[in-house]
């Protein structure tokens, strides 16, 4: 029986690297995605989520999120994505609106039709999800289980000194989330940087990926070649030389299948007005604050075989629909 799954998103290269392998699972089932500002703007956003569902033929509802953040002015990662989001690839044209919803409304709407069933995964800035729990506060109670790739727990950062992009470029959404999934039947699972850093993109998966689109013709293989050469390119010259962090892909394989990493207990909170820290997601390790844990987090990533699974079910998939 596959799972189903809201995926909120800021698409993006390795958001769209996780939406083709959940589109290619036989266990998951994409119920609806949001397209949330982050890595560029909403617009990018929401016509990457809308080319890349049409190609891999989701039929799910697509809505468009907020335009900013809660509080403070948007942020976007033309660097590191490039200027539409997947590096140097060029979709074609997108067609169509997507759903007249708001993120917020189809967060609401899709948990009220489905109570206690949808896996909620957020792949960017937690902004619909906390303007969805003003609509409807019962909404962790509606969902069966959230799992967030953000955050970094004992980690340096990827934004700030000490914060993640997916933290940053919304705290105050983040840390309202985290405050009201506090307590839920089942704790949120967070993969944060200390875990997804773990995963590293070779030659020889770029390799794979470019085999993968020479051999089946397949318009997202292609993309996906494309927008990771981008991600290579960047990540050399951040210093990392030539392979790619690629964060989102583990969060959704671990909230389909359970696996590829453990998960440990742990109280959690975001920073939101440090000078020098704000962003930060902040674990008690030492249960200094005397707060139960409020989140799952991440730990031993087995990454090489989590790697070898995420190409072999894209390879898989993508040939199976290339072919259909």
């Amino acid at each position: 029986m596959s799972i189903p799954l809201l995926v909120d998103c800021d698409t993006g290269i390795d958001d769209a690297i996780a939406l083709t392998y959940l589109s290619t699972h036989a266990d998951a089932e994409i119920a609806g995605i949001v397209s949330t500002g982050g890595n560029v703007e909403v617009e990018i956003v929401h016509r990457n989520n809308l080319v890349l569902a049409k190609l891999l033929g989701i039929a799910a509802p697509i809505a468009r999120g907020a335009d900013r953040p809660l509080v403070q002015e948007p942020m976007y990662a033309d660097d590191t994505h490039g200027p539409g989001g997947l590096g140097h690839a060029v979709p074609p044209a997108q067609t169509g609106a997507g759903d007249p919803r708001s993120g917020a409304q189809l967060w609401v709407d899709l948990v009220r039709e489905r109570p206690g069933e949808l896996v909620g995964l957020v792949l960017g800035p937690h902004t619909n999800l906390a303007l969805a729990l003003e609509i409807e506060p019962e909404l962790p109670r509606l969902l069966k289980r959230l799992h967030v790739m953000g955050g970094a727990i004992n980690h340096r950062g990827n934004t700030g000194p000490t914060s993640e992009w997916n933290i940053a470029v919304d705290p105050e959404a983040a840390q309202q989330v985290i405050t009201a999934f506090t307590g839920a039947a089942q704790r949120p699972v967070m993969g944060s940087l200390e875990a997804t850093e773990a995963v590293r993109f070779t030659q020889g998966t770029l390799d794979r990926i470019v085999a993968l689109a020479a051999r089946t013709g397949h318009p997202v293989a292609t993309i996906l070649g494309d927008a990771l050469r981008f991600y290579f390119e960047f990540h050399e010259a951040d210093g990392f030389g030539w392979m790619a962090h690629v964060h989102d892909p583990l969060v959704a394989a671990h909230a389909v299948t359970g696996d590829f990493a453990s998960t440990r207990p742990l109280a959690v909170d975001v920073e939101l007005a440090g000078t020098l820290t704000r962003g930060q997601t902040v674990g008690d390790e030492l249960g200094r604050w005397g707060r139960e844990p409020n989140l799952d987090v991440l730990t031993e990533v087995r990454a090489a075989e989590f790697v070898e699974h995420l190409l072999a079910t894209l390879e898989a998939g993508l040939a199976r629909s290339a072919t259909a």
